[in-house]
């Protein structure tokens, strides 16, 4: 009887530990492929004030490690790394921030990967019901803009019927764009080095958190590194 119930303890034990072990993973799993709730509460302020976030630090930007994607701020960048063993893969990190009106702004310079690829910044996360509107190119010359819900798993195309061709657009690896967005209300407007290419409409979200986006569509995987992300208000 001694032993088996040495056995049973000890079978216990293993299994408090896998259930903790599984709980830390969760945890760090959330706190990778989604934005920490803790940094905003409904009750934020809305910032009004220019805003320049250099990566020289993580700041309030999310960062870590995960099974198949991480977000590191390295040597004054922010790295998006999504693996290559995997594809239809997205992963996204917020900045801690609450704008609503204003202009919106990030370098981003793919490293290597998959062509078929989407990169990008999204503004106004509404962290309550998982919304936010995204601004992504592609390495091989697309764009798309759209409202992201459900954790971004449905994406409604706000400019044409989906992605979309752009000669702004400087394809391939190491080359940066430049990613803008000018909101004002319901209007906005997306450039990509400095070159228009679209408008919509559309009054979901009015105000919410800000943050940089990357994914997949094929084998190969992504590397692509943000820097320089800037806010200022418009003047009317």
């Amino acid at each position: 009887m001694e032993k088996r119930k040495r056995r049973s303890t000890c079978l216990v034990v293993a299994l408090v530990v896998v259930i903790l072990l599984l709980a830390a993973v969760c945890y760090f799993a959330f706190r990778i492929f989604n934005w920490d709730l803790a940094f905003l509460t409904p009750e934020s302020p809305i910032e009004t004030a220019g805003y320049l976030e250099t990566f020289d630090s993580a700041d309030n930007w999310m960062a870590g490690e995960g099974a198949n994607a991480s977000g590191l701020v390295i040597n004054g960048v922010y790295e998006m790394t999504l693996s290559d063993e995997t594809f239809d893969d997205q992963f996204w990190a917020a900045g801690g921030r609450n704008f609503s009106d204003g202009s919106f702004e990030i370098e981003a310079t793919p490293i290597e990967g998959a062509l078929d690829n989407g990169y990008g910044l999204i503004i106004r996360v509404n962290r309550e019901s998982d919304e936010f509107y995204i601004f992504k190119i592609s390495s091989d010359g697309y764009v798309f803009i759209g409202l992201c819900t459900e954790n971004c798993s449905n994406q409604q195309a706000l400019v044409d019927r989906d992605w979309f061709e752009s000669q702004a657009i400087k394809t391939g690896f190491e080359t940066t764009n430049v990613l803008r967005i000018e909101a004002m209300g319901p209007d906005m407007i997306f450039f990509v080095n400095d070159q228009e290419v679209g408008r919509a409409f559309d009054s979901t979200l009015e105000n919410g958190d800000v943050g940089i986006f990357g994914e997949t569509f094929a084998p190969g995987g992504l590397k692509v590194v943000f820097d320089n992300f800037s806010f200022a208000p418009i003047e009317e």
